[in-house]
């Protein structure tokens, strides 16, 4: 990878980032850094650190409103006050507290006016600083002899909306990261390190070093990556991998840091500490996908930065064209421009995909599906086929019992695996070790031995056990009943026969196990209108069978590592979006040729870097879950950003004054009302999609 979190200090903090809006808006150091205020990168303590600012900033202002209000003269006048509330001196006693709310509220405004025209970048913050400026300057110059009426009431109100607005939508964005912060809270502070003596001692996790040993116990989170050593539990994973249940550990078993250890105390070896643990590289990797461009956020991008043009030529339009009628007060004028400004301020459209993208990568981190490149994911919504690698994402890639078949009476389905399961548990050979499995339990066996090349025999509860190959049975001339055993072999299947005390009574098939979720993972493909196609080394008969049983579409058979990529290809050729899903080793080559790479069953190895999207789990219906939330995703985002683009199709005439001759006019308070309700539903909406995800999984 580019770029790893280094550390455990760095794993406790993720970045929440989001690309550069167009208005490149920056609130300084009270708010966004300089990328934008719609798209930018913050530290987990930054969004409490923003959060609060607004919060102060909002409150001090709306004390400071209170004596504006009672001191302005329009205000009085509504009120039905009259001239009882006027004394000497009230109007320089009203623009002291309008300073000091101007350069205290508005300095976080005032600041990113500064930033982004350094940048040359105009943008929301340039809007609301010329709004409040004028509606001060203006204001002042009343107060000094100007003709006009001030607005220092709407000044005030206006800065205090807009404050409510960051410090709403601050906390918005503190949300929508949750998941990934929750993420970086994983891991434990401490660790029981075990001394070459057996002595434990508490230690800090960057003391950790590969070979070192730990002691977890029950109720603990992991400290490190690693491997049991001794011990058995039981770990959550969830938080990690997206397993829900429980996963069983003993001695040989892998376990990630920041699982939790179920309800047995275990000792395990460090393998993996700092920036090459598994948490770090999830870290990372989310961080990456944030950071790449979504092609719907560029739209939203050139979007936002031609409704700041507008923004502001609008507010100069509108100034002119009220100006420059006869009878309208210029206070008026200034009033339209200024609203005008505020209204059409591009929050919600700079927010509409900043936040979604947030909040849609942490349910996949949360899921186990780590999002490298943000546009290929999206690309995932418009999928027309997904290929499938055979050997290890739709099969097990281990040899498992498919079939029984029983030669006369006597011996139950059961009876004949414990036996072939008892012989053959001194053997290492795949095939015993698949029969072994399906046994599930075996009786002792004395007399062992192989026959090479042909299987093996031994002595089992006083019966004579040979399990032997179609070769070996054909050697001593028995015939073999049916063609049930013929047809196995034709499928591609591994046979073998077994014999006891001299009498052929069963044939075994083993094939590479297919994975239980496959055929619910290709028929929910299917029903979204996808094909399915699958691609393997393996002969055509073992290649029609598993796709036969799977329920694929199509398949691909006897295709060499080196030619897999050719035959992605080939599938596009036909004007199909394709996504190719193999186990990231020697499907490198088709996964980077795919539109859309997903490389399933990494594991703890997630840094694959030919992959778009990397499944934790070797769980073919993650893929379905990929596809299933990039379309969600995408149906947030085109909700948000119409959302925010008619918001300000009918806001800004209106902010403009075209329907004052029906006594229409809105005020720069309410357009600040109103633009900010734009980006609370905005950031609303975004948090809607966990919701769904959440009740879906529920």
């Amino acid at each position: 990878m580019d770029e790893r979190v280094s550390g455990n200090k760095e794993q406790a903090e993720v970045d929440m980032n989001r690309s550069p809006d167009a208005g490149g808006a920056e609130h300084a150091m009270h708010g966004h850094h300089r990328q934008g205020h719609g798209a930018h990168g913050h530290a987990g303590h930054d969004h409490i650190h923003m959060a609060e600012d607004f919060r102060r900033r909002f409150w001090v202002s709306l004390l400071l409103t209170v004596p504006i209000v009672v001191l302005s003269p329009m205000l009085q006048m509504w009120a039905g006050l009259g001239e009882r509330l006027r004394f000497p001196g009230d109007a320089y006693l009203l623009l002291a507290f309008s300073t000091l709310l101007f350069g205290y509220g508005g300095y976080p405004f005032l600041k990113g006016l500064v930033d982004e025209l350094r940048d040359r970048k105009p943008g929301m913050m340039t809007l609301v600083a010329v709004a409040i400026t004028v509606a001060y300057v203006y204001s002042s110059a009343v107060v000094f002899g100007l003709k006009g009426e001030g607005f220092f009431w709407e000044l005030a109100t206006l800065a205090d909306l807009m404050l409510l607005g960051h410090w709403i939508e601050m906390r918005s964005v503190m949300g929508a990261s949750r998941a990934l912060e929750a993420l970086a809270r994983l891991m434990p502070q401490d660790a029981h390190r075990v001394g070459a003596d057996g002595s434990v001692h508490d230690v800090p996790l960057d003391r950790l070093a590969a070979g070192d040993r730990v002691l977890v116990k029950p109720g603990e989170k992991l400290p490190a990556d690693g491997v049991v050593v001794d011990g058995t539990t039981s770990v959550n994973e969830a938080m990690l991998t997206g397993e829900s249940r429980p996963v069983s550990k003993a001695a040989g078993a892998t376990v990630i840091g920041g699982s939790i250890n179920g309800e047995g105390a275990i000792t395990v070896e460090v393998q993996k500490t700092g920036s090459e643990s598994f948490l770090a590289q999830v870290i990372d990797l989310v961080r990456q996908a944030q950071q790449s461009q979504s092609r719907t956020q560029d739209v939203a991008n050139r979007a936002a930065l031609w409704l700041t043009v507008i923004a502001i030529g609008g507010g100069i339009v509108t100034f002119l064209a009220w100006w420059l009628q006869r009878d309208v007060p210029l206070a008026f004028a200034i009033e339209r421009a200024v609203t005008v400004m505020v209204i059409s301020c591009p929050h919600a459209l700079g927010l509409a995909v900043p936040l979604v993208v947030a909040v849609s990568t942490g349910i996949a981190a949360g899921s186990g599906l780590l999002i490298r490149d943000r546009a290929a994911f999206e690309r995932a919504r418009s999928l027309d086929a997904i290929i499938f690698d055979k050997t290890g994402t739709l099969t097990e890639g281990t040899f498992g019992v498919t079939d029984v078949e029983l030669f006369g009476e006597g011996l139950s389905r059961e009876e004949l695996l414990r036996l072939a399961a008892a012989v053959e548990g001194s053997s290492q050979h795949p095939i015993a070790t698949g029969i072994v499995a399906a046994a599930g339990a075996a009786g002792a066996v004395r007399d062992f031995v192989s026959i090479t090349g042909k299987g093996v025999q031994g002595v089992v509860e006083g019966r004579q056990v040979v399990v032997a190959s179609p070769r070996y049975v054909s050697e001593l001339k028995i015939d073999v009943p049916g063609t049930r055993a013929a047809e196995l072999r034709e499928q591609g299947k591994t046979v073998v026969f077994v014999l006891v005390d001299g009498t052929l009574r069963g044939a075994i098939a083993l094939a590479d196990t297919i994975r239980a979720e496959s055929r619910e993972a290709v028929a929910a493909l299917k029903g979204m209108g996808i094909g399915t196609m699958m691609l393997t080394g393996d002969n055509r008969h073992v290649a029609a069978w598993v796709a036969g049983e799977v329920g694929v579409d199509e398949f691909f058979a006897e295709v060499l590592p080196g030619d897999k990529a050719a035959a992605v290809e080939n599938v596009q050729a036909r004007g199909l979006l394709v996504a190719m899903t193999g186990d990231g080793v020697n499907d490198a080559p088709a996964l980077a040729r795919a539109d859309v790479g997903i490389a399933i069953g990494a594991g703890t190895d997630v840094a694959i870097e030919t992959a778009d999207v990397i499944l934790v789990r070797s769980n073919p219906l993650d893929v379905v879950a990929i596809v299933e939330l990039a379309r969600s995703t995408y149906r947030k985002m085109v909700q948000n950003l119409w959302w925010a683009a008619g918001y300000n199709a009918v806001a800004i005439p209106l902010a403009a004054g075209v329907l004052s001759s029906a006594g229409i006019v809105l005020s720069p308070a309410i357009g600040a009302v109103l633009m900010s309700l734009s980006t609370i539903i905005v950031a609303v909406n975004a948090r809607t999609l966990r919701l769904r995800h959440d009740a879906a999984h529920r």
